[in-house]
């Protein structure tokens, strides 16, 4: 390799003589150390309670040097390793022009199995992982049922990450009498390591180039640890993800990844055109106070321009709400067209890469977050033209349900009653046992409505779904607990707005204003309820109805951790007949009754009770399945139906 491919612009920090570049050999090259590009909001790991199997704080730190087995082995023959022309391991690269057909091919590099350094221990230091690969390649040709797969391979993988760091926090709630009140619960830390123990970190045995099958645009991370987890950005802290060149074929490294968040004051972002100042250099206050050199993922970024090797970008910033206090959107990839050594703003020497994005991807998904909060303030200013009423509830909700259609003329939602909760036959609410808890202050564990769910409580104390079960039991208006009650979440109304849309490919669909977080609460599918005497009438008369015992249980789907415990049991408990009723939403409806049909659905149907204890008859209540952000369609699965009843209206679609 050329000694001057390495240093092609003046280190300040170190000026190495003429004598010593020309003589040193790669082999003889050592590994710099490294100081990653670190996020200023990343707060250092608590020990963990002692009921978790391993150390997270040594879990933590070794997350990005262990490989694991990955789910997409199936597909392997879809990798795609090219080397480029002029590509010499030895004697140096040949720079590709951008025409050249090889231009964005993937820098080779030896098998790591080969390197029985790389074999490292876990924290618990019985089992044996592999590092992480360093063989980089890029998945092309996906045919339409292989990018399915993909996309349920990581919704899974999400799914199970959001149950585990749900389920410490609850644990961590049991027992926040011996932690203390002021202690904070690194769940995400915990999942994580959990997962990585099981072996279900994704994209460990390929370093994947370009876009990741199952991965959209807009698809958005509470957490460092989860973009781990899925193989986005391999890095817990670094905000440069590559190959380091002591793993390269020829020495050098390859980026992969960047995460843009202003960690740096040099920093500019204009959207499609980004200036991003490398790393290294900065104390522990985010204070620039040495120079910058050339090496590790300055030096990276400077090779993947050189072989014009595209970079996925990830944009961190703060966002109300989050239980992190930041969010991470996925938002394409950019090339890497310029680089050039400046002084900072500080004084002191920093590198700068002048990254575009390429053209013809969807648009990003923080220029939709920040559309949509224009939305939810100024609809009208944002979008001019197609909103037919600015809140279909007529101030019903918590918040107004807007309606748009600029796609034809049908207007017909405008002219429903809406529904905010379903509608029962008066029998229903009258029989059954109404005595409810007496816990008058507020509800604890060994509460009355607690025991009804089988000795704890269904949600965590910010309201998300811990797991899904057969039916939960909220507390209602029997009860001696106040309305801000841990257990009363359906019963508080939406806490998001909401758009029903006319599309030109589902028809009728419902997206969100908000970023809406796995495991939260959306909405009641409400209709008038009717026993199973009053549809077979409505049927005979050409009536299509909603039959809930037709639904997907996809509320098994969250909360289960068989993957990762091996005694872990779907819940039985509470158990209820099977549901014998109908729904007409014919004329009277709410949002749910827009959302169209999946069956890779974004949005599970659980099933609740709080105003009566009549086991069959309980509400439909919708709560999220994956960090949905705004303006992504929301998607429920209607079932398996047969011919002579369609399952569900054709405004479902």
């Amino acid at each position: 390799m050329a000694s001057d491919s390495l240093l092609p612009f003046q280190d300040l920090n170190h000026l190495p003589s003429t004598s010593t570049a020309a003589t040193t050999s790669p082999a003889a090259i050592l590994l710099p150390k490294i100081e990653p590009k670190l996020e200023p909001l990343d707060e250092p790991l608590s020990s963990p309670p002692p009921y978790y199997p391993a150390s997270v704080a040594a879990a933590a730190a070794a997350a990005s040097s262990l490989n694991l087995f990955s789910e997409f082995t199936r597909l392997y023959g879809l990798f795609q390793t090219t080397i480029p022309q002029g590509f010499q391991p030895n004697d140096g690269v040949s720079a590709l022009p951008e025409s050249h057909p090889d231009s964005r091919a993937i820098v080779s590099v030896p098998d790591p199995q080969s390197n029985l350094s790389n074999v490292v221990l876990t924290p618990r230091g019985g089992r044996k992982y592999q590092a992480r690969s360093s063989e980089l390649v890029r998945i092309m040709d996906l045919k339409p049922e292989d990018e399915l797969y993909f996309r349920r391979t990581v919704r899974k993988t999400r799914m199970l990450f959001d149950s585990l760091r749900v389920f410490a926090i609850a644990e961590d709630e049991k027992r926040r009498d011996m932690l203390g009140p002021n202690r904070r619960t690194r769940a995400d830390l915990k999942a994580a390591a959990l997962l990585r123990e099981r072996g279900l970190w994704l994209n460990r045995d390929k370093r994947i180039v370009g876009n990741m099958p199952g991965l959209l645009v807009g698809d958005v991370f509470f957490f460092r640890m989860e973009l781990c987890v899925i193989g986005l950005h391999g890095q817990a802290q670094a905000g440069i993800d590559y190959v380091p060149s002591s793993q390269s074929s020829n020495g050098e490294p390859i980026a992969t990844s960047i995460i843009v968040s202003g960690g740096y004051e040099d920093d500019e972002d204009a959207g499609d055109v980004i200036v991003y100042t490398g790393h290294g250099g900065q104390d522990k206050n985010n204070r620039q106070v040495v120079h910058q050199k050339l090496e590790c993922g300055n030096l990276a970024l400077e090779r993947s321009m050189n072989y014009g090797v595209e970079v996925r970008v990830i944009r961190g910033f703060k966002y109300e709400g989050s239980a992190s206090g930041k969010v991470y959107v996925y938002d394409g990839l950019y090339k890497i067209v310029d680089t050039w050594f400046d002084v900072g703003k500080s004084g002191f020497g920093v590198f700068k890469f002048k990254l575009i994005r390429i053209e013809n991807q969807v648009e990003m998904g923080s220029s939709m977050m920040k559309f949509a909060v224009s939305l939810r303030t100024r609809p009208l200013d944002a979008w001019p033209k197609g909103y037919v009423s600015l809140d279909l509830s007529k101030k019903k909700e918590n918040y107004p349900v807007f309606f748009y259609n600029d796609v034809d003329e049908d207007n017909d939602p405008i002219y429903y009653d809406y529904l905010i909760t379903s509608l029962f036959p008066h029998y229903v609410c009258n029989a059954g046992n109404t005595r409810g808890c007496d816990c008058a202050g507020g509800c604890l564990d060994d509460c009355l409505c607690a025991r009804k769910n089988g000795g704890e409580f269904a949600y965590d104390l910010q309201g998300i779904l811990v797991r899904g079960k057969p039916l939960i039991f909220e507390c209602g208006p029997h009860c001696s607990c106040p309305p801000t009650c841990r257990n009363r979440v359906t019963q508080k109304g939406i806490r998001n707005r909401f758009e029903v849309f006319r599309s030109r490919e589902t028809g009728w669909g419902v997206r969100s204003l908000d970023l809406i977080q796995a495991g939260s609460f959306i909405c009641e599918y409400a209709g008038v309820v009717l026993t199973r005497e009053q549809a077979q009438l409505f049927t005979m008369n050409g009536d299509r109805l909603i039959y809930p015992s037709r639904f997907a249980q996809t509320w098994k789907q969250w909360g289960n951790l068989s993957e990762v415990f091996s005694d872990y049991v779907c819940p039985e408990f509470p158990s209820i007949p099977p549901l014998d009723f109908a729904m007409d939403v014919s004329r009277m409806r709410n949002v749910a009754c827009y959302m169209s049909h999946s069956s890779s659905p974004n949005v599970l149907v659980q099933l609740v009770l709080y105003d009566h204890n009549n086991l069959s008859f309980p509400r439909l209540m919708l709560f999220a399945m994956e960090n949905i952000p705004p303006m992504r369609e929301l998607c429920i699965d209607y079932g398996v139906a047969d011919e002579s009843n369609m399952g569900k209206l054709a405004i479902c679609n």
